[in-house]
């Protein structure tokens, strides 16, 4: 199976990577869809993205790393992708998410949408939580892979350098 796992991915956490990991052993090809999301401002180019989330997951069998506009549904047609995964932290991200689903079914009624529950550990990360952390100089190499967190502290140059 092909599962594709879109994102904005400003920066790729650790809670991103926990399930492309999972998600790598269960559908066997995971591709991770970069969005360049108009109505947010990021810290990171889609192309240092694809770059990180390739750095990141390159040890790993099965893993694409592609850039999107427009549609999840359109971009799983073009990937051949047999379904939309989806994370979720916490109770609160279920409402959107769902109505996310519901949205993406309703464009295209043969792709489901798979939610896969973070682990616990890296249930409290958000993209927005780790540049945050960053933005002010605190230790951010138990949210996010090296690679990432060399380029969070360049960009912030925070005094913070990763292990």
């Amino acid at each position: 199976m092909r599962a594709l796992y879109p994102g904005s991915f400003d920066p790729l956490t650790n809670g991103h990577m926990d399930l492309i990991e999972r998600a790598a052993v269960l559908f066997g090809d995971v591709i991770v869809a970069v969005l360049g999301n108009p109505s947010k401002k990021p810290a990171f180019s889609v192309e240092e993205r694809i770059r990180q989330i390739r750095s990141s997951t390159a040890h790993l069998q099965g893993v694409e790393v592609v850039s999107f506009d427009g549609l999840t549904v359109n971009c799983a047609k073009e990937h051949s992708a047999d379904l939309i995964l989806r994370g979720l932290r916490a109770m609160s991200d279920f409402e959107y998410e769902l109505q996310l689903a519901h949205t993406n079914r309703s464009l295209d009624d043969t792709l489901e949408t798979v939610f896969m529950a973070t682990s616990t550990q890296h249930s409290f990360l958000s993209s927005s939580v780790v540049k945050e952390v960053a933005r002010f100089g605190g230790a951010i190499d138990h949210m996010v892979p090296k690679e990432v967190a060399l380029d969070l502290n360049r960009l912030f140059n925070s005094a913070f350098l990763p292990h």
